[in-house]
């Protein structure tokens, strides 16, 4: 199904569908592993939840780069000037970072909610951002 479906876009766009498939499954890992490691290091550490997505943030953000480069946006854009694209990914995550930063404040800091609000939107919004961003700014 998948397959048939990618046959009938243009080139452009099936690069575009493939890497979105790649991201889903990439990203979606990752993203997964971001929000359950804050959930599990806010609770059952009981570490405060800004400092636990910031230790998340810190080990997860060199995993996704080397992941995103070679399989994700892999065959996209340049591969030249390392510290170019290295740079530009770092703002982006730090983006997501203080986005999602933003959601554990709002939501478990100011509304006083439990610890694993924040890891909705930290799936569901910020990696449609990210995703964008980064293939716009830091693989294009």
């Amino acid at each position: 199904m998948v397959q048939f479906v990618l046959n009938r876009l243009d080139s452009e766009r099936r690069a575009v569908a493939v890497q979105m498939l790649r991201y889903a499954v990439a990203g979606g890992l990752i993203t997964l592993g971001v929000a359950a490691s804050y959930w599990a290091i806010a609770e059952y550490l009981h570490v405060d939840p800004m400092i636990s997505l910031t230790i998340v943030f810190l080990v997860f953000s060199g995993v996704s780069y080397l992941v995103h480069g070679a399989f994700t946006f892999k065959g996209h854009g340049e591969r030249d000037r390392h510290h170019v694209r290295g740079s530009r990914f770092l703002a982006i995550n730090i983006l997501g970072f203080v986005i999602n930063q933003g959601f554990v404040w709002y939501l478990v800091k100011y509304l006083d909610g439990p610890t694993w609000w924040p890891t909705l939107p930290m799936i569901f919004f910020t990696p449609l951002l990210t995703f964008a961003l980064h293939r716009r700014f830091v693989y294009a």
